[in-house]
């Protein structure tokens, strides 16, 4: 310290332990305030507030052309903010990119980067103003904020901007101070208006209800977010941990000429996750062995999104390796949420509430006073208005003090002294033009007059009144919303907890559809009407080359489809869990679903209700059926009771043991007191009783059905009760679309393992028998050829024959394509599909 008197400095002595303390407060805060932190009102950092005034004073709108960054940058730095370049770039870049921020406010034209990339020089890009920027920036030139000095003092900046949209929550934030550090996620424009609307309409509503409108963040990469409980303790309480996973489905991929494979193909990661990192991620667990079955890594991304390919090893369990994925890399990781912003240039914790109502103060006090600015500008034009209307009045005697005058300044005294006038009135009636003068620009004043007087009036009552400020932002957000609305990119998963997905599906009735090469679809029954027998039919799914559709089963949307396999084991889904589809798509790899081994496929698929009872789709529809009847591919049979498989795991569980080289081929249900049908590829039909049949646990192996000819094959069986014998009928479907229905009568009931009845004959040597069913007269059925084409017809239209009859033909066959499968439709379902 200097003393003037002493002419000497004098030492003061001071705790150095307070000093570092005040010190590094009044660092930290500075650090806080004016870097690291947004102000809740326009969601922004200073930085990128300055870098969008800066740009909107160089007039780069988004109709104008773009300017180099690197000129942008430099007019930061030199008037606002005095930091490095390569942080002003920075923020710069990532106001521009699309995959950092859900609503980009920056236009970049050049390379701006990638996830795993830097963007290029600031001296190679270019840049100007986004659309949505400019609700951001409206208004600041009607005296809607407070200006600041900049850090020289030599100009002015805004200390907010007056923002119509609540920029901190569509694009989040993040950011580390001292001490402290934010990190809010992006959402969805739609939904936020939404909810900033549902709260200006209902200041009172609840978190919950706003979590409704504004149901979790919509990150700009996609993704899906696990469960809700994470993102409601985040709305309530300002921090919380959401759980994000990347979209990846398992695929069979094309390995060469004539061989494919298994892999995963991950379509969208989680926020901020690069494909690049990922890969290597993944490359290291693999050559440190936490990660097996994987050959190889591709990363396939474009302009049109992410794809990056895992290609597995052939022995891999594909469900197994991307669980382990999911668990050990970036396909899954937690959003943790830290809503800390800047209130009164102070930092505070806010849940989803208090965010938006801040913006809604905000808005309040941006809407006031550009409506004082407007209603001044309106009062000063209205009275310059009434001065001109006054002179018109008198206009021979202002004309007359005017010439008098022999100057400016004494005509000015003159009309002050002798009329009514104002000293501004005055001044702008002395610039009038002499055009001013007509008679029609009098008309043309009054109308002005009246218009202001409207205005002002309009103006006074917004300012009194907080509902019409309200209503007006009201309207301003419907239309920001009609202008930039987009739909959700990140979806999001029901906790398990929560409610049951089930109750918000109607449980409509359905056809399954299963390909040779396990790709499985649903679509709903009623896309295949009725149609007469000899017709073409429609496509019902389109299957890839050397695929073929195997069989289709009909179901309803709350029933559990239990998959049996050639192996003899048994998976279960819920068939809203399965892929809907459009009869020209073919499906999904339905090892996305269940997890199947190599070489391992479905065979059957048996629809049952949540109640463990057989669905009221399957033949007969009766729900008494309480048995199982499984037949292999050797002429094993086996009967078991369905109440075995009211608990499948996920793993799948042993339906029936099997002897070497044998496969499960066929299941249908029984009530224990059922008659069999069995038919062969050669048209031969056995029947018989099940009563001979006891039941057997999962475990144990069948006994013989069937004595099969040589080169003869067992292609479907089924199942009816001998009391309703007279009101049924054997329907037999051939391989070139040729069938017919036989009374059961026909068909002697023998002992089980006999060779059978010859049950029809062909029209050519390459025919045989590929589908048999039990018909009623008003039952409809569903033909399915190898090339994915379904015609449904009605059983009374096809006509009785004997047993030796060839049958009529039911569907044109190309000659490239062959019936597969024939599904029954009964009786009770055929009004509601």
């Amino acid at each position: 310290m200097f003393d003037s008197e002493s002419s000497s400095l004098q030492v003061v002595p001071v705790d150095i332990s307070e000093e570092m303390k005040a010190s590094f407060i009044d660092y930290a805060m500075s650090i806080i305030v004016s870097r690291a932190l947004p102000d809740v009102r326009d969601g922004l950092k200073p930085v990128h507030r300055r870098i969008l005034y800066a740009m909107e004073e160089l007039g780069l709108s988004p109709q104008k052309a773009y300017k180099k960054c690197a000129r942008i940058v430099g007019e930061v730095l030199g008037k606002y903010h005095p930091h490095g370049d390569t942080a002003v770039y920075d923020a710069l870049v990532r106001l521009a990119q699309a995959f950092s921020s859900r609503y980009p406010l920056i236009q970049g034209h050049g390379n701006f980067g990638s996830l795993d990339d830097n963007a290029a020089a600031m001296r190679y890009t270019e840049a100007r103003l986004a659309p949505i920027s400019l609700e951001i920036l409206k208004d600041l030139d009607s005296e809607t904020v407070d200006f600041q000095d900049n850090f020289d003092g030599s100009l002015k900046e805004p200390i907010v901007l007056p923002s119509r949209v609540p920029t901190l929550l569509l694009n989040g934030s993040s950011g580390i101070a001292v001490g402290m550090a934010t990190n809010i996620p992006p959402h969805n424009l739609t939904e936020v208006l939404n909810g900033l609307i549902y709260l200006i309409d209902y200041p009172d509503c609840t978190i919950g209800e706003l979590i409704e409108r504004i149901p979790g963040p919509d990150f700009p990469s996609g993704g899906i977010i696990q469960g809700r409980s994470g993102i409601r303790e985040a709305y309530e309480t300002g921090r919380g941990s959401i759980p994000v996973k990347a979209l990846a489905e398992i695929e069979e991929i094309k390995t060469g000429k004539s061989t494919k494979a298994n892999a995963i193909i991950v379509k969208e990661l989680p926020y901020l996750v690069g494909p690049e990192a990922l890969i290597e991620k993944i490359a290291e667990l693999v050559k440190q062995e936490k990660i097996k079955g994987i050959s190889d890594l591709n990363d396939e991304s474009n302009r049109e999104g992410t794809r990056v390919v895992i290609k597995l090893k052939r022995d891999a369990h594909p469900q197994s390796t991307l669980n382990n994925l999911y668990k050990h890399t970036q396909l899954r990781q937690n959003f943790s949420v830290n809503s800390l912003a800047l209130v009164n240039n102070k930092p505070r914790l806010l849940n989803l509430k208090e965010i938006l109502n801040h913006f809604i103060e905000h808005r309040i006090e941006i809407v006031t006073r550009k409506a004082k600015f407007d209603l001044k500008k309106a009062q000063a034009r209205l009275h310059l208005v009434e001065g001109f209307l006054i002179a018109l009045q008198e206009l021979e005697k202002v004309i007359k003090l005017i010439r008098a005058a022999q100057s400016t300044e004494e005509a000015r005294k003159n009309l002050l002294s002798q009329i009514e006038l104002s000293e501004k009135q005055v001044e702008a009636i002395l610039l009038m033009q002499l055009r001013s003068l007509t008679s029609l620009e009098g008309e043309k004043l009054k109308a002005e007059s009246e218009k202001l007087l409207e205005k002002i009036k309009e103006l006074e009552a917004l300012l009194a009144s907080r509902e019409l400020t309200l209503a007006k932002i009201r309207k301003q957000l419907g239309e920001i919303k009609e202008k930039f609305k987009d739909s959700r990119l990140t979806k999001i998963q029901e906790d398990q907890t929560e409610i049951n997905e089930e109750d918000l599906i109607a449980n409509e009735n359905v056809l399954v559809f299963l390909t040779a090469q396990n790709y499985v679809k649903r679509i709903k029954s009623s896309e295949f009407e009725s149609q007469n027998r000899a017709g073409r039919g429609k496509g019902g799914i389109s299957t890839a080359e050397e695929d073929d559709l195997q069989t289709c089963v009909n179901a309803n949307m709350h029933d559990n489809l239990l998959f049996f396999t050639n192996r003899g084991v048994v998976y279960s889904e819920r068939v809203f869990n399965l892929p809907e589809g459009s009869r020209q798509t073919k499906g999904k790899a339905i090892i996305n679903i269940i997890p199947l081994l190599p070489e391992e496929s479905i065979t059957t698929m048996i629809p049952v209700t949540k109640e463990g009872t057989i669905s009221n789709t399957e033949e007969n529809q009766d729900k008494n059926r309480k048995h199982l009847i499984m037949l292999t591919q050797k002429g094993l049979i086996k009967k078991t009771t369905l109440n075995s498989f009211s608990s499948v795991r996920k793993s799948g569980i042993i339906a029936i043991n099997l002897t070497e080289k044998d496969q499960l081929g066929w299941v249908r249900t029984s009530k224990g007191d059922s008659h069999l049908i069995l038919g062969t590829q050669q048209g031969m039909i056995i029947r018989y009783s099940e009563e001979g049949l006891r039941p057997l646990g999962r475990n144990a192996l069948g006994v013989k059905a069937i004595n099969l000819r040589t080169e003869d094959r067992l292609i479907a069986f089924a199942a009816f009760a001998p009391s309703e014998e007279e009101e049924l009928f054997l329907l037999l479907v051939t391989n070139d679309g040729y069938g017919k229905r036989v009374p059961l009568h026909e068909f002697r009931e023998q002992q089980r393992g006999g060779i059978g009845l010859i049950g029809t004959k062909f029209k050519t040597k390459n025919s045989n028998l590929v589908g048999l069913s039990i018909v009623r007269e008003k039952d409809q059925f569903i033909i399915v050829t190898a090339n994915g084409v379904v015609i449904r017809q009605e059983a009374n239209n096809i006509p009785y024959q004997s047993r030796m009859a060839t049958g009529v033909r039911l569907q044109q066959i190309d000659s490239t394509d062959q019936v597969i499968s024939v599904v029954k439709i009964g009786e009770s379902l055929i009004k509601e599909v």
